[in-house]
């Protein structure tokens, strides 16, 4: 009787380690080239510069939400403005580099494509909706554009109606040039001037030297069929880019030769007070002009018109320079924790809201919608059949160089508005673009 019981107690021990998967496995060996799993790696941790000073508290407060959430440490640095690519080279050469960085054009792939992890076959990649906005090479994705951005002039509706105008009054540059110079000539008695200062300083100068130049640029690029960074530019708008520069300058408050001083928050100012009907800037101004206290009504964006046949079909101007770069040269915990990261960022309800805030419409499944009326404002231009502005001025070649001697004839010319001074203008961005397009490719 006692063997027949220690019999079923042993068989009864068996069954249950079955039961409970206690018999030892066969283990697969390590693939060690199969792509990471993006599973939660708390021995690892984030580092991302970011592009975008006026987004720098949401996401601050964004990478303590996901630390407190996941105990991964996630550090935000942003860079001030217009200096995103000397703090990238500076911060890459640190022993402990951004892990998540922007790479955002064609120039900056020739400059960091190395440091460009391959996302193919990430989970982050599989969220995506598009992937127009991405920067491809020889097949592989070097960056994902994670949202995308229109700018155009941005309109105080209220001001305007003040002034006696409404947005249908104006369909094209001469329109806009009517309404403007009126504005302008009324503006003591109206209490508010036309357009906000154009200024040359380096927080505002890209405005400029990379958003309006993008006028000449792409009806230049529609004309000749360019598609792919040209070695040459002819320069066949600039008298339309003079056009609009001059109705900037001449019909706003602030002096001309102030210009090479004044700040972009100087600008943004003046339109925020009242002070200006026009303000040239993008969807990312909006969550700032709403905290300033401006009304969502109130607002509006329209084309850059700067009188090119047709333009009265044009729309806003869109496309998109955000994309992150995953750091290829990082610890390979530090790259885990990194598409953890921005995964979380675009599926999470805390991460897609702040994007949806910051950034409007972003290309992943779980977007959620935006608030932003300018977008709202790009997309009706689009729904009525108006053509889309691309960004041609993504393919300018050694950027910084190329808008930095551009900016430097333009407040030349800004001073003096001479034939002489605006040939200077056409001879930095003509011969400039061949000049630096040479330095780029040696």
């Amino acid at each position: 009787m006692k063997k027949l019981f220690a019999l079923l107690l042993t068989l009864a021990m068996v069954l249950s380690l079955a039961a409970c998967g206690g018999g030892k496995k066969e283990e697969k060996p390590a693939d060690t080239n199969a792509p990471a799993t993006e599973t939660p790696a708390a021995t690892g941790k984030v580092y991302y510069l970011n592009f975008k000073p006026e987004a720098d508290q949401a996401w601050q407060e964004l990478a303590k939400t996901y630390t407190a959430q996941t105990g991964v440490e996630v550090k935000v640095v942003t860079a001030a403005s217009g200096e995103y690519n000397t703090t990238l080279t500076a911060e890459m050469g640190k022993s402990e580099a951004p892990t998540l960085f922007q790479c955002g054009n064609a120039q900056a792939l020739l400059d960091w494509g190395d440091y460009c992890m391959d996302l193919s076959g990430t989970k982050v990649l599989d969220e995506m909706t598009t992937g127009d906005f991405n920067l491809v090479e020889d097949g592989a994705v070097k960056a994902i554009g994670y949202c995308y951005e229109a700018f155009g002039i941005i309109v105080n509706k209220a001001l305007l109606k003040t002034a006696g105008y409404e947005l249908s009054d104006i369909t094209n540059f001469e329109t806009l040039k009517a309404v403007a110079e009126d504005i302008h000539a009324r503006s003591g008695e109206l209490g508010f001037d036309a357009f906000s200062s154009s200024g040359l300083d380096g927080s505002s100068s890209w405005r400029f030297s990379g958003h309006l130049a993008n006028m000449p640029l792409y009806y230049e690029f529609r004309d000749d069929g360019v598609t792919e960074q040209p070695a040459t530019i002819t320069g066949a708008y600039l008298d339309n880019f003079r056009n609009i520069w001059d109705l900037y300058i001449d019909n706003a408050s602030a002096s001309k030769s102030s210009l090479t001083t004044a700040t972009g928050d100087m600008s943004s100012g003046e339109f925020k007070e009242g002070k200006a009907v026009f303000y040239q800037n993008g969807t990312w101004e909006y969550a700032g002009l709403i905290e300033a206290g401006l009304k969502a009504e109130d607002l509006a964006m329209i084309p850059i018109y700067c009188g090119a046949d047709g333009e009265e079909n044009a729309g806003l101007c869109c496309g998109t320079e955000n994309c992150w770069a995953v750091n290829a040269k990082s610890s390979e915990a530090d790259i885990q924790a990194t598409l953890d990261f921005i995964y979380w960022v675009v599926t999470s309800d805390e991460g897609t809201k702040m994007m949806a805030e910051q950034f409007g419409p972003i290309p992943f499944k779980n977007a959620k919608a935006s608030e932003n009326v300018f977008f709202n404002d790009a997309n009706a231009y689009m729904a009525d059949g108006k053509y889309t502005v691309t960004w041609a001025f993504n393919h300018t070649p050694n950027v910084d160089s190329w808008r930095a001697t551009v900016v430097s004839a333009l407040a030349a010319y800004s001073a003096d508005q001479s034939d002489a001074n605006w040939d200077a203008v056409k001879t930095a961005f003509v011969d400039g673009w061949a000049y630096e397009y040479g330095v780029q490719n040696g």
